[in-house]
């Protein structure tokens, strides 16, 4: 029987895939964003950070999008407000409730981001060709839309993905 790790490297599941992709992304825009003067944020950050908007988000709301437990985001949160990237206000539409806003220092930070991704995609977008690259997204969307609601229907927490 061939060790994991070879059969890693000759033919990576879809798992081993999707976290090489993730984490090479990752570690370029991070790399990226710290040449820019945001060296502080670290990769979990992006948890948040991915889906921040200027309008407000509730935590609940981050979790969900992300698949991150609500604790989770719970403790980033509390982070990326200790270095000056969100706050915390009232819903105006449920006073019992916080949405989270970037600060001026997370719009700006927000704004970099932005350019970086649509930097790395247009990058594979050239390689690939548009339609290839388009295609390739499309696919990957639906997988990654289907093995989400395969945990759900298995009553399965998807907060833990």
């Amino acid at each position: 029987m061939a060790r994991r790790a070879d059969r890693n490297a000759a033919d990576p599941d879809l798992g081993v895939l999707a976290g090489r992709l993730l984490f090479a992304v990752q570690r370029e825009l991070f790399t990226r964003l710290a040449g820019l003067g945001f060296g502080d944020l670290k990769h979990r950050h992006g948890a948040v950070l991915a889906y921040l908007d200027e309008d407000g988000v509730r935590a609940t709301e981050l979790s969900r999008l992300s698949g991150q437990y609500k604790q989770i985001i719970g403790t980033l949160v509390d982070e990326l407000e200790a270095l000056g990237y969100v706050e915390r206000r009232p819903d105006p539409s449920d006073r019992r409730a916080k949405l989270i806003y970037p600060t001026e220092r997370g719009l700006v930070r927000m704004r970099a981001a932005d350019e970086i991704m649509a930097d790395i995609q247009r990058r594979h977008a050239r390689r690939l060709g548009r339609e290839n690259y388009r295609q390739f997204k499309t696919m990957l969307a639906d997988i990654t839309d289907h093995q989400r609601a395969h945990l759900r229907s298995l009553g399965a927490d998807e907060g833990s993905a």
